[in-house]
């Protein structure tokens, strides 16, 4: 079993930053074969993805709205996945969750291509 708890979300202004983290315990990640990703969902909608890291930190992937803003980074001797928010805009206000896939089968981007979710923070951006 995995666990995952992420930390940082908040309230900022447009144009604002915020660095949500992501603890994971439990199952270790020494096989290197996991890839983790962040997700967000706001209110009435899907949760749809933002970015992808493959457990070398070479593969990145990005949704096209964050492209440019958005950094996602992981420390592996931490457990800790990573994603900066810069230029924040109103439509980024949503609940954002950290994901893990495991066993080495490339990034995902779909909800369903992960095995263990943490349990969300929330982030809204005022205008």
């Amino acid at each position: 079993q995995v666990q995952l708890v992420e930390s940082g979300g908040g309230s900022v202004q447009a144009g604002g930053s915020l660095r949500l983290s992501c603890a994971a315990s439990g199952r270790t990640f020494s096989n290197n074969d996991n890839d983790m990703g962040w997700f967000r969902q706001a209110p009435g909608k899907e949760r749809e993805f933002v970015a992808a890291i493959s457990w070398s930190g070479f593969r990145l992937s990005y949704e096209d709205s964050v492209k440019g803003r958005f950094t996602i980074s992981r420390v592996n001797a931490k457990n800790t996945p990573y994603l900066q928010m810069n230029s924040l805009k109103p439509e980024d206000t949503a609940v954002y969750y950290c994901a893990a896939r495991t066993g080495s089968r490339g990034l995902g981007f779909q909800p369903n291509d992960y095995d263990y979710w943490g349990q969300g923070t929330q982030v809204t951006v005022s205008s």
